[in-house]
């Protein structure tokens, strides 16, 4: 792999996760591998830059399958690099500039907008991007990425939203016009990002570390390695979000009970983290008053915090003990022992730390190979 792909590099020490370009053609394109824990290629997933998806599209079934029968990371590279380079031959990519009209309108157009709103514009102005605040005075930011057709094609905009934004286009339209259909997107969302505001401050957010825009999850602490993972629906964001708890059994059960118990009172005009609040019971510890070190134990096992961007979820259920694990670290230390039974996706074992009874149930994934 070094010698014929040397700008792909492992990331993590087991060499599960490679980052990096692979160069066709004297072009270079960013792409991410991540293998699963058995490196079966065909439940491998394949990360590629919009140039790459570009380039590829229409050929997407084809590495799909290439990915699924190749015997090794290097051999499918190979036939990757074959498949990348009859696509650059194939592709009818004409790089004839756009006719000077294209560029006085375009200036007219952001003089009309105004040059406050553009925060960048590439050399050739195929590409640009544009600021607006919404009504909470949150920044936001729309790319355009520009046709050498237009205005006739409207451009592709790429904003980070939670739900998909597209925008009504005529030969007519202008920047105005999108900034404009940017704006009633912003307010539509506002209470959405009012929502994962007052979360964000008030609460401690184990997961995302920095949340995006588009983030609809948050995993929040509620005690010693104990914390609810809570989906926000960005079109009704006050009304009960979908939510697991993570813990030990006996911390989390009696929170699912007065989950179940007090649903009832859930208000849709009340604020979400106010009706999280009444329905379980529960003050949850703030950034001002709290050590986030006080709810986030490293693994018990690789004594890390964050192993491939997961953090540890598998909590032993002896109250004694707690100690937390990642899913990955514990089904190996489980699997490694000769007591151990599966059944299915369930191993039942014994703690690390404590030797008491300790059960792991493995989260079940679809194989995934196409490029997304």
């Amino acid at each position: 792999m070094a010698k014929q792909f040397p700008l792909l590099l492992p990331q993590d020490r087991d060499k599960r996760v490679y980052d990096g370009f692979i160069t066709a053609q004297e072009r270079d394109f960013r792409l991410r591998i991540l293998l699963p824990s058995d490196y079966q290629l065909q439940n491998a997933r394949l990360q590629c830059s919009w140039q790459l998806k570009k380039v590829l599209h229409g050929y997407q079934n084809i590495v799909k399958q290439r990915l699924q029968h190749s015997s090794d990371l290097a051999s499918f590279m190979l036939e990757l690099k074959t498949i990348l380079d009859a696509a650059l031959k194939n592709t009818h990519e004409l790089h004839t500039p756009p006719p000077p009209q294209y560029y006085s309108s375009l200036v007219s157009e952001i003089e009309v907008l105004g040059w406050d709103k553009l925060v960048f514009v590439d050399t050739e102005f195929s590409s640009i991007k544009l600021k607006a605040e919404d009504a909470a005075g949150r920044e936001h930011l729309i790319t355009l990425k520009f046709k050498t057709k237009y205005p006739v094609e409207p451009p592709d905009c790429i904003v980070d939203f939670p739900v998909p934004f597209t925008i009504s286009w005529t030969p007519q339209s202008s920047l105005a016009s999108i900034h404009t259909q940017f704006l009633a997107a912003l307010e539509s969302l506002k209470v959405f990002w009012d929502v994962l505001d007052e979360i964000d401050e008030k609460t401690w957010v184990l997961e995302p570390e920095k949340p995006t825009r588009s983030a609809t999850l948050r995993r929040i602490a509620i005690g010693n390695n104990v914390s609810i993972s809570i989906n926000v629906d960005p079109r009704h964001p006050t009304m009960f979000p979908e939510c697991y708890f993570l813990g030990a059994d006996h911390v989390i059960n009696p929170l699912k009970l007065k989950l179940n118990n007090n649903i009832h009172m859930w208000d849709p005009e009340n604020n979400l983290l106010q009706n999280l609040k009444d329905v379980l019971e529960v003050d949850f510890p703030s950034r001002s008053t709290i050590e986030k070190a006080d709810y986030s134990m490293d693994c018990g096992i690789c004594y890390a915090y964050r192993l491939d961007n997961a953090i540890p979820d598998q909590v032993c259920d002896d109250p004694r003990c707690g100690q937390p694990f990642h899913q990955a670290c514990l089904y190996e230390w489980l699997r490694g022992l000769p007591s151990s039974r599966q059944s299915f996706n369930v191993i039942f074992g014994e703690c690390p730390y404590c030797s008491k009874p300790i059960v792991l149930k493995m989260s079940i994934k679809k194989p995934r190979g196409e490029c997304n």
